[in-house]
């Protein structure tokens, strides 16, 4: 199965959740349309928390556990079915329909996405205890328009 874009998240007032649209444009910034407290947190002048991941495949898992999740409950920008969630590391290019993204660092889980979880444990994502389960912050290297069902793909070194 290759991976897709399953949804778009945003919300303008920022917090969670966060709702679906059939499109958006990924810029440095982020997602347009979505409010994003990270993008005034810039590294070397560029914002390496500009746009949020998830696997659709550990959202649905934790439904199974009991979790009271769902798509854009957590606060991710976009929810991708079909990637290997677990081989995914700092550095990585990520082509998300039109965009191109790198990640950045696993996104550390707060309170705010507790009502998510069973009695508030949102450390169920936190890489240092659940490796291989938290959302993904990403830069923006290239700009692009991203609609659901878009392609995803993993780049090699020197394929962008």
């Amino acid at each position: 199965m290759s991976a897709v874009v399953h949804s778009i998240n945003v919300c303008a007032e920022g917090g969670v959740p966060k709702h679906p649209v059939s499109a958006a444009k990924i810029v440095v910034d982020g997602v347009e349309g979505d409010y994003n407290k990270f993008r005034t947190e810039r590294r070397g002048g560029a914002s390496s928390r500009a746009v949020c991941l998830f696997s659709l495949e550990r959202i649905e898992q934790l439904e199974v556990e009991g979790h009271p999740i769902s798509v854009g409950s957590t606060g991710e920008n976009i929810t991708i079915e079909g990637l290997d969630w677990p081989s995914l590391e700092v550095g990585m290019h990520v082509k998300v329909g039109g965009a191109l993204l790198e990640l950045s660092e696993p996104c550390v889980p707060c309170y705010k996405i507790g009502e998510s979880f069973v009695e508030g444990k949102f450390a169920r994502i936190d890489h240092e205890q659940e490796f291989g389960w938290s959302r993904w912050l990403a830069s923006v290297i290239d700009e692009g328009m991203v609609s659901t069902g878009d392609g995803v793909s993993v780049l090699n070194p020197g394929e962008d």
